[in-house]
């Protein structure tokens, strides 16, 4: 177990009266028991249940003035916990930032139709890895269209595998840049301020590469089929059914510019599929979250732990990817060569700044300073946890059943 350093409550609304832990802890191990789970969501399960709790260690805050002594356990930085990303967010944006043309953007959403959803389960890598290629493939390929823009796009795509009540709706969202390097690398092509493409050639196009590479992937063998419900003509009918089908592309409206993209794209990359600020209640007979528009929904602990865990990733799995321009391969030259032509004479000075500390950052994105005393102002000193008497009762009593885990 790696130890972290302590993660205090990302909001300053404080700790939530209620977390997924929490359920998790009541009613996980009776869970365990009746279902078999994927190694990777026993995981996540058992590092949401000890975050942040003395199981993974942690320091004391004792003011060097009035002697406050406020304990700090450690995260767990599993990617699926609610209560790990704000950090992790804040470094991906702080970092992506410097990568961000100074043009505007589009925000496109593409989406596998409910009918996949089966067969997106069993296959979770396979299926992913053909959504991100498909979406990927159709915006550059309109994008190099000489009809259409002629240019090399810049694309980030962010997997996302949830609806508000926790069902399992794989989509990716795509931030795309509002043009492209020409061909030659020796211009700046600028698309529509209002308008990429039409979401209808988009929704065509992206369903034709993904149904296209998934035929390719079941011919090779690469695909776990079931218990033989699509098998030979059932898979074709699928298939059939599926080029019928209108796929669901959302265009939403443009960013207006780069200062926007990246701070908006953070509240997606590090998303899970419910935070803890929206349970509601949470007793033997019902876990109430809220969902859309004010509206709630109560569902079993065991239903709510199944939901969740339908959107635990594979191990290694990357969720966020970029192409074109974005693409790692591209960063050093033709994304400099397009920030070049954009930037033109007004090319900002870039200064070396020294890389903020995590507490710095916490400060920076919760208004959380750990290092000033909250009673008298005094500086606060880290000593490790066993250093120090004192010890959380509740939180022990809380965890005893994981001892023997």
């Amino acid at each position: 177990m790696h130890q972290h350093e302590p993660a205090p409550s990302p909001s300053g609304e404080g700790r939530p009266r209620l977390e997924v832990a929490d359920i998790f802890r009541a009613h996980g191990e009776v869970y365990r028991q009746k279902h078999a789970l994927l190694p990777e969501q026993r995981d996540a399960m058992r590092a949401i249940e000890v975050c942040r709790t003395e199981v993974l260690g942690g320091h004391v805050d004792v003011c060097d003035a009035c002697g406050l002594a406020r304990p700090a356990f450690n995260s767990c930085r599993n990617r699926h916990c609610p209560k790990c990303q704000a950090l992790t967010q804040a470094m991906w944006i702080e970092k992506r930032m410097e990568r961000v043309l100074p043009t505007h953007s589009f925000h496109t959403v593409f989406t596998l139709p409910h009918e996949l959803g089966p067969l997106a389960l069993r296959n979770r890598q396979v299926v992913f890895d053909l959504l991100f290629s498909s979406a990927s493939r159709t915006l550059l390929e309109l994008g190099r269209d000489e009809r259409r823009l002629g240019a090399l796009l810049g694309v980030t795509a962010v997997l996302h595998t949830w609806t508000r009540d926790l069902r399992f709706h794989p989509h990716v969202h795509c931030i795309v840049t509002g043009g492209g390097l020409a061909r030659g690398g020796d211009r700046w092509i600028a698309s529509r301020r209002r308008y990429l493409f039409p979401v209808r050639v988009l929704s065509d196009l992206f369903r034709g590469k993904f149904l296209d590479a998934l035929a390719r992937a079941h011919e090779k063998g690469k695909l776990k089929l079931g218990d033989g419900d699509l098998d030979g003509e059932a898979f074709g009918r699928l298939k059939d059914a599926l080029y019928r089908k209108d796929w669901v592309v959302y265009a939403k409206r443009p960013f207006a510019g780069p200062e926007q993209v990246f701070r908006y794209l953070g509240r997606y990359t590090h998303r899970v599929g419910i935070s803890n600020r929206r349970l509601v209640s949470v007793d033997e007979h019902g876990v109430c979250f809220r969902t859309k528009d004010g509206k709630q929904v109560t569902i079993s602990p065991e239903e709510f732990i199944r939901r969740f865990l339908l959107h635990v990733l594979p191990d290694g799995f990357v969720k966020i990817r970029h192409y074109g321009l974005l693409a790692s391969s591209n960063v050093r030259t033709q994304l400099e060569d397009a920030r070049r032509h954009l930037e033109g004479e007004n090319k900002p000075s870039r200064e070396n700044r020294a890389c903020p500390t995590w507490q710095e950052r916490l400060y920076a994105l919760t208004g959380i300073d750990v290092t000033t005393c909250p009673r008298c102002g005094g500086h606060m000193l880290r000593q490790p946890l066993t250093a120090h008497p004192l010890s959380p009762p509740a939180i022990s009593s809380r965890l005893a059943f994981l001892d023997s885990s």
